[in-house]
């Protein structure tokens, strides 16, 4: 492929453009594709707003396999929240080979705070210079969704392959899209997708952090609450909403980690509480 021009182009030009073959996840064996789905059919709707303690219990005690929580770029919420009540998670980080320095430094500062959990470094297949031989120089800047398939979502379908499940920090409060995102589904290739955070808000991850001191991207206190790859990352402007950008003039749909490879249909739920008393925010 030739080199781009680097012009910004319309949102109708970005999905029209090509994008690579993504390997699959390994197949789950048939038993515990089967009890996952009879999980989630069954307590994805008490789990809805349930804390996120109560959510990494439950993982604890129910999944039928190992399960591995994605890092965040931004503090290491997930990890405290996991050594305490989900100890024998792996940690997850994809090395994008885009990232800030100060972001290289989280996953080190994980291992040596959190021994216990082991941690897995995915890495894309290609360098960032074979893939600027391939796909043209600064592949995030005329074509970010291809960009992320290549150094995000196909390292994460090899590298959650082991697992029975896997741990995010989605939370409903990211945005429009994720208002009813489930704190426990199904992702395409049948393995649980557990998200403990889902009620939180920002101001609730900022507390929890604040309160039990965490490892936090010294970022975040720069103008960055949202963090991503370094050429895909802006500072947020007074009034302009938190989260990775794709470049300063490419749309703002594409922002982040937007692919729909791991995406499943939202069922329908029954309003049922795991504890109708308790409230779904930390409490320490």
């Amino acid at each position: 492929m030739t080199s781009n021009t680097n012009r910004p182009l319309t949102g109708g030009q970005l999905a029209g453009l090509p994008r690579p073959t993504i390997e699959q996840t390994g197949q789950l064996p048939e038993d515990i594709r089967a009890e996952n789905a009879r999980l989630v059919e069954e307590y994805a709707d008490a789990l809805y707003d349930a804390t996120a303690e109560e959510i990494l219990s439950w993982a604890h005690e129910y999944a039928p396999g190992r399960l591995v929580l994605t890092l965040s770029m931004e503090n290491t919420v997930l990890s405290e929240l996991a050594s305490r009540y989900l100890p024998d998670a792996d940690g997850l980080f994809l090395d994008t080979g885009y990232h800030f320095p100060e972001t290289l430094a989280v996953p080190s500062a994980v291992e040596k705070h959190y021994p216990r959990q082991r941690l897995v470094r995915a890495h894309p297949r290609q360098t960032v210079e074979e893939q600027d031989e391939t796909w043209g120089t600064g592949l995030f800047s005329f074509n970010p969704s291809a960009c992320c398939d290549l150094r995000k979502v196909e390292p994460l379908s090899r590298a959650l392959t082991p697992y029975a499940g896997w741990v995010t920090g989605l939370r409903r409060a990211d945005g429009p899209t994720r208002a009813t995102a489930p704190a426990l589904s199904l992702d395409k290739t049948g393995r649980l997708k557990i998200s403990p955070l889902i009620t939180w808000t920002l101001e609730d991850t900022e507390r929890y952090i604040k309160e039990h001191d965490l490892i936090e991207n010294p970022l975040t206190r720069q103008g960055y609450p949202s963090i991503g790859c370094a050429p895909c990352t802006r500072r947020v402007r007074p009034g302009r909403i938190p989260g990775p950008g794709v470049g300063q003039d490419l749309p703002r749909q594409n922002a982040g980690f937007t692919s729909d490879y791991f995406t499943t249909p939202e069922r329908p739920r029954k309003r049922i509480d795991l504890h109708p008393a308790r409230g779904s925010r930390p409490n320490g």
